[in-house]
């Protein structure tokens, strides 16, 4: 049985608990022993108060510590942990492995993905990109990450920070794209909804299409008479820089303007 321990209480720890839950409930050989939250009652609807601790010097035995903070935090908590040479991960995207402290083995667990609080996901879809100092340690986090996804992946820390930058232009970039295309349409009465089967579309051709080849509008077919009206139509400076920005991108296929 592969004992885990889970430090944290945020979006992050919160789904991981519920992961190894499931696993627990499946036996899959996986315990998931023990969380640690400075406010116990944060996390008293997620899991059994009893497993719960906020005092580091109460921290059972376990095969592998999962700090799942905030980045700015990872490398204080991990200096709090009072025991020695057992294997401690982080689940940043863009923190190194070097950060965690040098009193016991470091390791990333990192599941590429944004959790919102309260919103279910399929952890097994989601990826798990891992590192380890050493492979024996490498073959722990394995074991562990296929007991809840099936795409657990080794991913070295310069990769890890690549896919992390890939990843905001992919998610928090687009998300914010969304966000004015609705405030585009509420100053215009129009509902946002009516986009959202474009969007699905969007989003449903990537997984058989090469993004570039999924490309289309009026920037890909040089369409300067639409690019001039829809220009002369924001009104909103930020809304025009980013459409002009974004235009000139796909017309220069990502090439540097």
């Amino acid at each position: 049985m592969v004992k885990v321990i889970v430090i944290g209480s945020g979006n992050v720890a919160q789904h991981l608990i519920t992961a190894f839950q499931n696993a627990e409930k499946n036996e899959s050989g996986i315990s998931l022993i023990q969380v640690f939250a400075r406010k116990r009652e944060s996390l008293a609807a997620l899991i059994p108060i009893q497993k719960v601790t906020n005092q580091f010097s109460e921290l059972l035995e376990a095969d592998l510590y999962i700090i799942a903070v905030s980045d700015d935090a990872i490398e204080s908590v991990s200096s709090e942990l009072l025991f020695k040479n057992r294997l401690v991960a982080h689940t940043s995207g863009s923190v190194p492995l070097t950060i965690l402290n040098n009193n016991n083995r470091k390791a990333v667990f990192y599941p590429l993905q944004s959790f919102t609080k309260g919103a279910a996901v399929d952890f097994r879809t989601i990826p798990l990109c891992l590192e380890a100092e050493n492979s024996i340690d490498f073959q722990m986090l394995s074991k562990v990450g296929k007991l809840i996804s099936d795409h657990a992946t080794a991913i070295n820390s310069q990769q890890r920070k690549a896919l992390h930058v890939a990843a905001v232009f992919a998610n928090n970039f687009s998300n914010h794209l969304y966000q004015i295309a609705n405030d585009i349409c509420k100053e215009n009465q129009v509902p946002f909804s009516i986009l959202k089967p474009l969007i699905q579309e969007t989003a449903k051709k990537i997984v058989t299409l090469d993004p570039e080849q999924a490309q289309t509008g009026p920037a890909k077919r040089n369409d300067q008479i639409t690019i001039d009206a829809h220009e002369a139509f924001l009104k909103d400076d930020n809304q025009l820089k980013i459409y002009k920005l974004l235009t000139q991108s796909i017309q220069h296929n990502g090439k540097k303007l």
